[in-house]
């Protein structure tokens, strides 16, 4: 009898042992359960989510990647958009009304000029205005023809001398009008010819400058000039008209156009200069700043193509992130060249998928998140 007691005693023992453990393991089997659906959770990306964070897309499309060609580049003013400003005459300088990187207007004053030769063109004018409208009243009756004509053309030449000094036909209307000798000072404005910014002003009051001294330099910089140096045989493909990308850095591009091909090689660098017409939005190119120039030399076939910045290194593959229903899912692609701002899918992709062409290092730092907590939770 005591030997079953023993027994039964034992199996009990045994059971009460084993019995909290298989417990123990379901709870941890069911809450690691739990934890990895919060994981795989956590790294489905929600699409409509994302959208509120920024995070656009669209569809993968073919596109025509031309070939071509890189270079460095200059940019300088556009000369048939510029302007100098120069006397006719020996002046001194009494005023100035603009100065460097001003934004001025055609017809607005920048200097004004005081000469002894404007002011004895200005003291004949006025006498023989006056000495005009006296025979032109008295008529052709009374006065000779001779006179007549001599006092018109007196006038004339008057007129049209202190108009080649520098004063223009308002200036000296109003000098006329005002008809009072002790108004021929010699002084006299300059004015604006054009729209645009003043980039050179290299003069000083009171200074006595000669004719064609260049007071003031005028350009417009809405459309600015870039001169690109390549080797005669990459010039000889370059076509005008050929569209043409231009940066300050690497990563903001301006579209341009080729307008001329210099025909002479620079004697320094053997190189020939390709010039390109570039619209300058927002002021953001400087005549003398150096930028990256790339030149398109041939059109290209239509290939899957998506923006370059659509594409990212994830554990050394380039991959994009595709969207599949309503959630969004890393897909590793091979990639061919990039131009023009778009990278060529040759692999991972096919037209007309959707995929994330802003927010992708979101969508990336998201997705690595996961993991990390994945791997600290295991």
């Amino acid at each position: 009898m005591i030997q079953p007691l023993l027994l039964s005693l034992g199996v009990m023992v045994c059971l009460t042992l084993v019995l909290p453990a298989v417990a123990q393991d379901g709870h941890d089997t069911q809450a690691q359960a739990g934890q990895d659906e919060e994981h795989e959770a956590g790294q489905a990306l929600d699409i409509d989510e994302l959208r509120t964070q920024g995070v656009e897309t669209a569809r993968v499309v073919r596109r025509v990647l031309g070939e071509e060609i890189k270079a460095p580049g200059e940019v300088v003013i556009n000369a048939y958009r510029t302007a100098q400003v120069t006397p006719r005459i020996s002046a001194q300088i009494v005023a100035r009304h603009a100065r460097l990187g001003d934004r001025v207007k055609k017809g607005q004053p920048l200097v004004t000029l005081s000469s002894v030769e404007m002011a004895d063109a200005q003291g004949e004018l006025l006498i023989a205005d006056r000495e005009w409208r006296r025979v032109r009243e008295l008529g052709r009756k009374v006065v000779s023809e001779r006179r007549y004509i001599e006092a018109q053309v007196a006038r004339q030449r008057a007129y049209a001398t202190v108009l080649a000094y520098g004063m223009t036909k308002s200036q000296v209307d109003a000098l006329l009008r005002r008809g009072d000798v002790s108004a021929a000072t010699g002084r006299f404005d300059l004015l604006s010819p054009q729209d645009g910014t003043v980039i050179s002003d290299d003069f000083v009051i009171g200074e006595v400058v000669a004719p064609g001294r260049v007071l003031f330099e005028i350009t417009d910089e809405s459309v600015l000039w870039v001169e690109a140096k390549l080797a005669p045989e990459d010039a000889a493909r370059v076509k005008s008209g050929a569209p043409v990308r231009i940066s300050t850095n690497g990563r903001d591009w301006i579209e341009g156009t080729v307008i001329q091909r210099a025909h002479r090689l620079d004697e320094t660098t053997r190189t020939q200069s390709i010039r390109i017409e570039v619209g300058n939005p927002g002021d953001r190119l400087h005549p003398g700043e150096f930028v990256d120039v790339v030149l398109e030399i041939a059109a290209g076939s239509a290939v899957l193509a998506v923006p370059r910045d659509a594409v990212i290194l994830m554990e050394g593959a380039a991959t994009v992130f595709r969207v599949d229903g309503h959630e969004v899912h890393p897909r590793p692609v091979e990639t061919g060249p990039t131009r023009g701002g778009w990278t060529e899918i040759r692999a991972g992709l096919a037209e007309g998928d959707e995929i994330v062409v802003k927010g992708v290092f979101l969508l990336k730092s998201l997705l690595l998140k996961s993991r990390m907590g994945e791997g600290h939770a295991h």
